[in-house]
């Protein structure tokens, strides 16, 4: 029996998201620092070598629309749904369904429109749309969590704030 390739990455990308939703469920269990909220965009951001391929290159302002999608209808709930707690001298992100509703949603967006979108971009070019997509959502919400660390981390004793620096 012979599967559509494209039901392949689809696969991967439902395992994935279920992934990240379970990681990011045990991470709110422990206290967070600057470096655990600014990694995942660094990280990401290597994704952009895609780039450098040929087949996933797309216009810039497509890639800009799909950052600027990201960022409005993706970060803006995640941002205003981010919040910290301190809870024994250390800074806990607090957690939010609507992570998980996003996250769901960005899959089932990326799912509904990839054939669509691919009936007038290639394969590659869809991967490179979506991914733009996601990284207008992460990196507005990283950098607003940032912000956010930081004015809680302010409300901490001075002992603590050393520890936490680390």
């Amino acid at each position: 029996m012979s599967y559509p390739l494209q039901l392949i990455p689809m696969f991967g990308m439902v395992v994935f998201a279920l992934g990240v939703i379970a990681i990011r469920l045990k991470a709110a269990k422990k206290p967070t620092n600057a470096r655990k909220i600014l990694i995942p965009p660094l990280g990401m951001s290597t994704g952009f070598l895609m780039f450098v391929y040929p087949p996933m290159r797309i216009p810039l302002l497509w890639g800009l629309g799909a950052f600027l999608a990201g960022a409005v209808f993706f970060a803006y709930p995640l941002i205003r749904t981010s919040k910290f707690t301190i809870s024994h001298g250390q800074i806990y992100l607090q957690r939010s369904k609507a992570f998980i509703v996003i996250l769901l949603t960005l899959l089932v967006v990326r799912v509904a429109l990839h054939g669509y979108v691919e009936e007038f971009v290639s394969l590659q070019q869809t991967a490179g749309l979506f991914f733009s997509l996601a990284f207008g959502m992460l990196l507005p919400w990283r950098v607003a969590m940032y912000m956010g660390y930081k004015k809680t981390l302010a409300l901490l004793p001075g002992a603590e704030k050393m520890e936490m620096m680390k």
